[in-house]
């Protein structure tokens, strides 16, 4: 197959649509599992946990933290900085979800907006990284 450790590579076509346009693409999975370890329905059920991975970090730090237009190159300085964005995703996922249970619509940039006010903003980041039971994490426009 050409890629170390492969066990099983897989043809997927699936309908897509796009701006009320519907098309077929074919995309190709591929996997360290054997078919004999992995059914067609546990294949497509990996693919789907990949989206998971890449909406729930990779779009965050893309396009909130806009992570792609940094510009630090060495390596020290780029590992802290890459570490602060995730844990900033964290934080932000995890005040997501207390949103949800509480019925509210919250998102990464929502939470990141929480900061920037200059009157509450600096309060706010004061509470989350000092106190026991910090006020930011409340889910309150």
């Amino acid at each position: 197959m050409g890629f170390p450790g492969a066990g099983t590579i897989a043809k997927l076509i699936r309908r897509v649509r796009r701006k009320q346009k519907v098309t077929t693409e074919t995309v190709y999975l591929i996997t360290s599992l054997s078919l004999a370890e992995l059914d067609a329905r546990g294949l497509l059920k990996n693919k789907r946990l990949y989206w998971i991975i890449e909406s729930r970090l990779h779009h965050p730090l893309d396009i909130s933290l806009d992570e792609d237009r940094s510009r630090v190159r060495h390596p020290n300085a780029a590992m802290v900085l890459a570490d602060f964005r995730r844990l900033t995703v964290s934080l932000a996922l995890h005040w997501v979800d207390q949103c949800r249970a509480v019925k509210r619509r919250g998102t990464v940039r929502a939470f990141q907006k929480r900061f920037h006010h200059h009157q509450t903003g600096p309060q706010r980041l004061s509470d989350l990284i000092f106190a026991k039971q910090p006020t930011a994490w409340a889910c309150v426009d």
